[in-house]
């Protein structure tokens, strides 16, 4: 994926295609690379931004789900956004979750998949002496439905990570952040269009989460994937970007607007 990365004072994001805006945030071990079948199918017909999250390099003080809503936040205001399609995956989906409760107005519609922000499973967990790649590499494979999906250089990229201790402490200090931010009771606040797609086999937010996201967010559909993990976007992408290209057309913004 050879996409050029842009840059405008501090941040870092990728941007590509034209039409109305979709913006997607990764999830705690998510990269760029994560929305490659994304990127692909949805820059033909819309803008799609990425901005690169400092989930590693923030100070430790503000290494938190709250201090990457408040960096989302810097972000469309120095790009100028609005009317944003905005997408999260597993953490990214908490961050959007936060953003939309608190700055709502240049948002068009949210999408979540394998959010966290009402319940996850291992995200809270230490790890264990550093070095050991096979721990990591069962780790990552608990991601998908299919762990071959867990490539060498998925693995890598994960291991570099824990193989640092001070990254370690953010990782930690960023899954604590997420499941102490539950957003149980705040979710009936979110008044936009909302699309959650859930894979069937997901087993860090488990399909009953998708359920209870879909019962707590009023104006929400919700749309399962079998066979499918913790990334749809990713290990469906086909029929994620059908899904995800049906909604899109039910909210875009009306001709003249847009």
């Amino acid at each position: 994926m050879n996409y050029q990365i842009k840059e405008d004072g501090k941040f870092k994001y990728i941007e590509e295609g034209q039409g109305e805006l979709l913006m997607l945030l990764h999830g705690l071990f998510g990269a760029l690379s994560n929305f490659k079948d994304l990127i692909e199918h949805f820059k033909t017909t819309h803008k799609v931004v990425v901005p690169m999250l400092p989930l590693l390099d923030m100070d430790l003080l503000n290494t938190s789900v709250s201090g990457l809503q408040k960096f989302v936040h810097k972000f469309i205001e120095q790009r100028g956004y609005k009317n944003i399609h905005l997408m999260g995956n597993s953490l990214g989906g908490h961050v959007a979750l936060v953003h939309v409760l608190k700055k709502p107005e240049n948002i068009r519609s949210l999408i979540l998949t394998g959010s966290s922000g009402l319940f996850e499973n291992g995200m809270g967990d230490s790890y264990p002496k550093r070095g050991d790649r096979e721990y990591i590499k069962n780790k990552t494979a608990l991601t998908f439905y299919d762990p071959a999906m867990a490539t060498d250089e998925l693995v890598d990229e994960v291991f570099e990570i824990t193989n640092n201790r001070l990254k370690v402490i953010k990782i930690i200090a960023l899954a604590k952040s997420a499941i102490r931010n539950n957003l149980g009771e705040e979710l009936n606040q979110i008044k936009i269009p909302t699309c959650l797609i859930w894979g069937n086999n997901d087993t860090i937010t488990p399909p009953f989460v998708g359920e209870e996201f879909h019962k707590l967010i009023p104006n929400s559909e919700l749309h399962f994937i079998d066979k499918c993990g913790h990334a749809p976007m990713m290990e469906v992408p086909v029929e994620f970007n059908k899904i995800l290209t049906g909604f899109l057309e039910k909210v875009a913004l009306p001709k003249e607007m847009a």
